[in-house]
């Protein structure tokens, strides 16, 4: 009897270390094989992740990361160096500028005819209407005097690297801009005219509504409201703008947003 228990319990000991064995093997690999998804599916995401150092744990993103569209390389051509006649335009750093603000093709939301400009000073967008019920929309900065005029007009007149004269109000605020003035000629066409590159100017019933369409060097003012001057683009847009515009076309100026479009 002694035997038979003796043999059973050495059994029992062999089928109890086999068990313990199989349970711990299946605790080390289970991690594995829970991983590889969780790996694969990084490697299929658009957007570049950090490899966690805790390869247990999958990375948190936000819907916000997740949701954001790549940058394509035909933007960042878009805004590359450009050399235009004498000047040569610097590159835009357009990682710093909210993608919204970049020049693309969206839905009309204006309802306009095509080859109509848009202005949505709220928004801060300009938009160039397309057959097909598409449209060119284009980030604008908006100064004091983008706010100063709405209403329908017409781009009457175009200038390629203008010259910059500033009215007799800004030179009164800021005197030392007298050298500028309308008498003495204005300020010589470069890449540190306020005017930019391109020009759009705005007239209403035969008359220059002092309204303009201009280039700036200053990037950073794009998507914002600024203290002078009138609807700016950065200098790669205005000129892509420039050279889609119709001759005499109609140009309708909001100062409240469109419908669908307010941020």
């Amino acid at each position: 009897m002694s035997r038979i228990s003796s043999s059973l319990s050495r059994r029992t000991f062999i089928f109890g270390s086999l068990a313990a064995s199989a349970t711990l093997a299946g605790c080390s690999t289970v991690p594995g094989a829970q991983g590889a998804p969780g790996e694969q599916a990084q490697l299929q995401t658009p957007l570049p992740v950090t490899p966690s150092t805790k390869p247990l744990v999958e990375p948190e993103v936000t819907p916000e990361v997740a949701s954001a569209p790549a940058v394509s390389p035909e933007i960042a051509a878009r805004y590359a160096q450009l050399q235009d006649g004498d000047f040569t335009i610097p590159a835009i750093p357009y990682q710093k500028i909210d993608p919204k603000y970049y020049r693309q093709q969206v839905t009309d939301p204006t309802g306009e005819p095509a080859g109509t400009v848009v202005v949505d000073t709220a928004s801060r967008f300009l938009y160039l209407v397309q057959p097909g019920g598409k449209a060119i929309r284009y980030g604008v900065g908006i100064g004091r005097e983008g706010f100063a005029w709405k209403g329908e007009g017409t781009i009457h007149w175009r200038q390629h690297w203008p010259r910059w004269k500033p009215p007799s109000d800004m030179i009164a605020r800021q005197p030392g801009l007298a050298k500028f003035s309308v008498a003495n000629g204005g300020m010589a066409p470069g890449l540190k005219n306020p005017l930019g590159a391109r020009a759009l100017y705005i007239f209403q019933n035969g008359k220059d509504t002092l309204y303009r369409l201009h280039g700036t060097p200053d990037w950073k003012s794009i998507g914002k409201a600024t203290s002078s001057g009138c609807v700016r683009l950065i200098n790669q847009d205005a000129i892509d703008l420039y050279e889609r515009v119709p001759y005499h076309a109609r140009i309708v100026v909001y100062q409240t947003p469109l419908p669908g479009t307010a941020a």
